[in-house]
């Protein structure tokens, strides 16, 4: 049985929907490495079950969820037979259809359909070409039908990707006519913007890095098709990418000053000493850049002079304070991990700018907060880890924010997250005395229990925890070996996402296969070792040796011709063409 979809539901739901399929079909819907039949489960929110030994699928959710997953297996089979015809009238309003033109299908599917599943995969959408009427034609003008099923912002981030590739194949094929516009209303539209050639490269950025991360920061859909920016979202998530681009173009010019950011909700700032300011900025920005990147939000400095210039020139002038102000844009969550980073870039330059008052505190808030745990240097090398991965891994693991600026450990989050995350920091430090052993074992929802073989336990943890460490990483866990339970062997794999421990769980059970399949394998090479040297003990311990017995006889020895006795023809003697048998005594 191979399961995709939601596996921990809270309400029962009794509803299943069960079809019968062929073999090929289960083949096809279930796709390599299960990936077709998890992309239906996620698209349609229902769970598949495929059951290969009798070749059923059963569908399990509420009616629209089985509805549509039972619809894009149908597609799913059909894709295998032929061409895929879809009604376009349907009740639900999971569908959006793009005309692609025939020169560019073989563009968009990519090479074995790569850069179609990578959109999927992207958006969390599912799509294929139907009503296959006019291939291999090969008139201009023709077009084939792209459907692409799947929530709203997922169906116009994948229609917008697909458009962009058409452009580059048929420039102009979508945008040659239109004009700047912003259509929808509050809940959902889409604002376009043509852009000048130069203005182009500049806000696509290096591998499309800028566009990201305005995407990103913004909330909002933004995709660059040949020269139309078109940005997709809530009215508020339009205007914010809008101006988030403008203070783009604007920094071409020279320094940005945002006139009100301390209104703002989506703007933090943070004081960075001049003398940092170019260990935070990096080479080329290449610092900024990855905070932006791995955040999700858009940075840069707002210039001291530009701030005097800007206010009222009869207003009593503010002392200058020697730090510049970084203004951070973007989600609260994505502000608060780029301003720690900041924070402790800040704090390698100039030790206990931000934590030289700092204590030990634990809010109560249960919304987002802040918690601070201060560490000595060992603690704090232990808890940062080769290259910050113990870090990193405890943050994903209890999906909090987690940076430690100088030596004291930032915990951001709900409560519950900062709640995970100090106790698997306190685990952290406990291990390095000895063994663990967690009280609440039994009460807890963020664990996996996996029982593993005494004799697998070296090998699961690898050479001073590498083993481990792979799996922690790969997955997303946190990991370790309880202690102090007599001769059990119990790993415990941490983390607030059951997918992952799930993961997790097969990488262990992938490790102790292996040890298994070594040790028997080491188990009947020794057992043939020994059968042989039994065998052949046996004539040291009195077994007939025929050619020994023979000779003590007197009997005669096949590898010693006795033909020498009588004089005959002896092989192991040289008698080479021009020499007589006197050779060697002539020599002598």
């Amino acid at each position: 049985r191979i399961s995709a979809g939601r596996r921990f539901r809270h309400i029962a739901m009794p509803e299943v929907d069960t079809l019968k399929i062929s073999n090929d079909d289960a083949a096809f819907i279930l796709g390599k490495n299960g990936k077709t039949k998890e992309k239906i489960a996620r698209v349609s929110g229902a769970d598949l079950d495929l059951f290969e030994h009798s070749l059923t699928l059963e569908i399990r959710g509420t009616d629209e969820e089985r509805r549509r997953a039972k619809k894009y297996v149908e597609c799913v089979m059909a894709q295998r037979v032929g061409p895929v015809h879809i009604e376009e009238t349907q009740e639900d309003d999971d569908l959006t259809v793009i005309q692609v033109p025939t020169e560019a299908v073989g563009f968009v599917t990519g090479s074995q359909g790569n850069f179609l599943r990578q959109v999927e995969e992207e958006w969390g959408t599912l799509m294929f070409f139907a009503d296959f009427r006019g291939r291999g034609s090969g008139r201009e003008g023709q077009t084939e039908k792209l459907a692409i099923f799947g929530p709203r912002r997922g169906r116009r981030g994948a229609q917008l990707k697909v458009m962009a590739a058409v452009e580059t194949k048929v420039p102009e094929y979508f945008t040659g006519k239109m004009e700047p516009e912003d259509s929808g209303d509050d809940d959902w539209g889409t604002k376009t913007l043509v852009l000048k050639q130069d203005e182009l490269s500049y806000a696509l950025g290096k591998k499309g890095m800028t566009r990201k991360k305005l995407a990103k920061s913004s909330g909002c859909i933004v995709e660059y098709v040949g020269y139309t920016v078109f940005m997709s979202g809530t009215r508020e998530e339009r205007k914010r990418a809008e101006e988030y681009l403008g203070w783009l173009f604007e920094q071409l010019k020279g320094p940005v000053f945002v006139t009100g950011w301390q209104e703002r909700d989506d703007c933090t700032c943070v004081d960075v000493p001049r003398d940092c300011v170019g260990y935070v900025t990096g080479a080329r920005r290449a610092t900024l850049g990855k905070i932006e990147e791995e955040w999700g939000t858009l940075m840069f400095f707002m210039s001291t002079n530009m701030r005097a210039r800007d206010r009222d020139r009869e207003a009593p002038r503010q002392e200058f304070d020697g730090s510049e102000k970084l203004a951070i844009f973007g989600s609260r969550r994505g502000r608060r991990g780029a301003e720690l980073k900041v924070m402790s870039a800040v704090e390698t330059k100039r030790p206990g700018y931000f934590t030289r008052d700092i204590q030990k505190h634990t809010s109560e808030t249960e919304g987002f907060a802040s918690d601070t745990f201060p560490m000595d240097e060992s603690e704090l090398s232990y808890a940062l880890g080769k290259d910050g991965t113990t870090r990193r891994k405890l943050a994903r693991a209890s999906g909090c924010i987690m940076e430690y600026v100088g030596q004291v450990a930032f915990i951001c989050g709900t409560i519950e997250e900062r709640q995970r995350a100090r106790t698997y920091l306190k685990w952290l430090l406990k291990q390095r005395h000895g063994s663990v052993y967690v009280d609440d074992l039994r009460d807890r929802d963020d664990v996996t229990v996996v029982q593993v073989p005494r004799e697998a336990i070296g090998y699961v943890t690898g050479n001073r925890g590498s083993s481990l460490r792979m799996v922690e990483e790969e997955s997303g866990t946190f990991c370790f070996v309880e202690g102090g339970r007599g001769e059990s062997e119990q790993l415990l794999i941490f983390g607030h996402i059951p997918a992952d421990r799930e993961y997790a769980e097969r990488l262990v059970g992938n490790l102790v296969d292996e040890k298994m399949r070594e040790d028997d394998e080491r188990r009947r090479f020794d057992d043939r070792r020994r059968d042989y040297g039994r065998r052949g003990d046996s004539r040291d311990r009195g077994g007939y040796d025929r050619r020994a017995d023979s000779r003590e006889r007197g009997g005669y020895d096949r590898r010693r011709g006795d033909s020498r006795d009588r004089g005959g023809y002896d092989r192991r003697r040289s008698y080479s063409r021009g020499r007589s048998p006197s050779w060697d005594d002539r020599r002598r």
